[in-house]
């Protein structure tokens, strides 16, 4: 499995060490290097042991995933979009036990879509909200959780311009859940 630096090495991204996150702006001292640390700790104001917390487990994947493309493999731009599509437009209750089903329609969906490609918004556009804000501002579960509600709608907001391949993507896959 490649690792957030060879990916964005693959991409022709230099990873910045010093100063703010280079893709999100989040206010780090160590860039894109403590963005992910802090992304990785989970936020630990959730109990994500509580089934109910699952969603913003998924919120934060997908926020912090479409705000730093450059790190991941192209496709994950299509699961992650189309994921926060299928739960603010179509306010799909998600579970574990989707996911694998939106990655198997979506391999079968590349196959015939080899040249799509999801417009990213402009680096330091994609939402105005980061993991530093959640880490910072949420003093307690609650505030934890509207954040992350308001983070991953944000960025979900700022990829608008590739809604329309995603609500293809969302009302085909929910017709064959």
């Amino acid at each position: 499995m490649q690792d957030y630096i060879d990916l964005a090495e693959k991409n022709g991204v230099t990873l910045l060490s010093k100063g703010i996150c280079q893709f999100c702006g989040a206010n780090t001292k160590r860039g894109i290097h403590e963005c992910l640390e802090i992304f990785n700790l989970g936020f630990q104001k959730i109990d994500f042991s509580n089934i109910e917390n699952h969603i913003y487990r998924f919120l934060i994947v997908d926020a912090h995933t479409l705000q730093h493309p450059e790190i991941h493999g192209r496709w994950n731009n299509h699961f992650h979009l189309s994921r926060l599509h299928l739960i603010f437009e179509y306010g799909i209750k998600w579970t574990y036990e989707l996911s694998p089903k939106l990655s198997e329609y979506l391999n079968k969906y590349k196959v015939h879509k080899q040249n799509e490609y999801l417009d990213p918004p402009e680096i330091l556009k994609r939402g105005n909200i980061t993991t530093t804000d959640i880490k910072d501002k949420s003093t307690n579960e609650t505030e934890c959780k509207d954040l992350i509600k308001k983070w991953a709608l944000d960025v979900y907001c700022k990829w608008s311009n590739s809604h329309n391949v995603v609500d293809e993507i969302a009302k085909e896959f929910l017709n064959r859940k």
